[in-house]
């Protein structure tokens, strides 16, 4: 098919949920994709975080089309190798005691939330189920992450939303305080905040979060959805902050391009969710956790110190570009934000680069780049130059 009848086709037949970019992708190889008619792009998004590996990675595929060939589904009801391998894995290096698979980011935030309030009421009993989140924040699109999110425009339409959520500025522990009561039983935050705009949270802050929340019995919840599996240079931003948090939501690039995602829990919350108590039918699923194998192995401490040094070069050379309508940059590994100044649009900027052949992404304010970890210096470079001469 081609571009227009993908779009076409797409059109008549697809609910209109997205405003779509102007492009039909085809096939990849790395960091780049290329339309049906062999136009190419660079990809600085990685389909929102989630091709880790980018693009037709051959130990990849290989894993997919292994397991698929051997088991592709059972249940949770019964045992299968790669789901275990994956969650060991997962547990020794982080230090977090269990894992929860489900599918997508919303669902592993709404099991998150699941778990905390269980774990209070096991304990406490009623009356103590309120999760206090961060203001500019985003945990999904549930009807409960919804409301979890602090900010007011996704508060419409889907009345009633659940009950049991207050807010607070992020980085002002003042305002925690103050959102603070006998009803609390945990914080839940995003380390760097994705879709508000790439803002990581201080350091400072989150090590007084942390003291607060054990001096009080909460749980301290962190949705790393967008900024886990190598994103920001560590497995998960949570050990940059020096941190093991009770609850940690993961997604996104886990399973490198198939749909997966999780939580992992501390030994004080590994027993709280029972058997009956919470569960997915896709969760754990064989193939995708076989793909989530191939990540984790290809993770190695230096893949991740070259993620770091990638995201220095990126947000380096944007800035040495002196660009009319961009201001710093900010971000960890190859999360990166940047400013846009006043009088430019950022959408309008999105397309001017994407007719260019660079795929980008919006976020609050600003831009948002989430590349490919796999991306190479002569990709980026490719990107770079696209950049300069699209809008410089």
């Amino acid at each position: 098919m081609t571009s227009n009848e993908i779009k076409a086709l797409t059109g008549q037949y697809v609910m209109n949920t997205y405003g779509r970019f102007p492009v039909a992708l085809d096939h990849g190889c790395g960091a780049t994709v290329y339309d049906p008619e062999g136009n190419e792009y660079i990809d600085f998004t990685s389909g929102i975080g989630v091709t880790a590996l980018g693009y037709g990675d051959e130990a990849w595929v290989e894993a997919i089309t292994k397991q698929a060939g051997k088991l592709g589904h059972v249940s949770n009801l019964f045992y299968t190798e790669p789901a275990a391998k994956l969650a060991e894995i997962l547990c020794k290096r982080t230090g977090e005691s269990c894992v929860f698979f489900a599918n997508g980011g919303g669902e592993a935030n709404e099991g998150m939330i699941k778990l905390a309030r269980k774990y209070s009421f096991d304990k406490y009993g009623k009356g103590r189920s309120t999760i206090i989140t961060l203001k500019n924040s985003f945990h999904g699109r549930t009807i409960t992450t919804l409301m979890a999110t602090g900010q007011e425009v996704f508060h419409n339409y889907f009345f009633p939303f659940t009950e049991g959520f207050r807010y607070a500025a992020a980085n002002d522990l003042a305002a925690l305080e103050e959102a603070a009561g006998d009803d609390v039983c945990a914080v839940m935050m995003e380390l760097v905040q994705g879709e508000g705009g790439v803002l990581p949270l201080d350091y400072g802050y989150v090590q007084a979060v942390k003291k607060l929340c054990q001096e009080r019995d909460w749980l301290l919840l962190v949705d790393e959805v967008q900024s886990g599996v190598g994103r920001t240079g560590s497995l998960f931003a949570f050990q940059q902050y020096d941190l093991l948090p009770d609850v940690v939501s993961f997604a996104k690039g886990i399973a490198g391009g198939l749909p997966m995602s999780g939580i992992m829990a501390n030994e004080k919350c590994r027993n709280v969710l029972s058997p009956g108590t919470h569960a997915t039918t896709f969760g754990a699923n064989p193939v995708c956790a076989a793909a989530g194998l191939v990540v984790q192995e290809r993770l190695s401490d230096a893949f991740l110190e070259e993620v770091k040094e990638k995201g220095a070069y990126l947000r380096e050379s944007i800035e040495a570009l002196n660009l009319p309508c961009f201001g710093k940059t900010r971000g960890m590994g190859l999360m990166i934000g940047i400013e846009v100044k006043e009088g430019y649009d950022k959408g309008q900027i999105a397309n001017k680069l994407i007719d260019a052949g660079l795929l980008v992404l919006t976020a609050g304010p600003g831009m948002r780049l989430l590349p490919p970890l796999v991306i190479t210096k002569e990709e980026m470079d490719k990107g770079l130059a696209i950049m300069k001469k699209a809008l410089g």
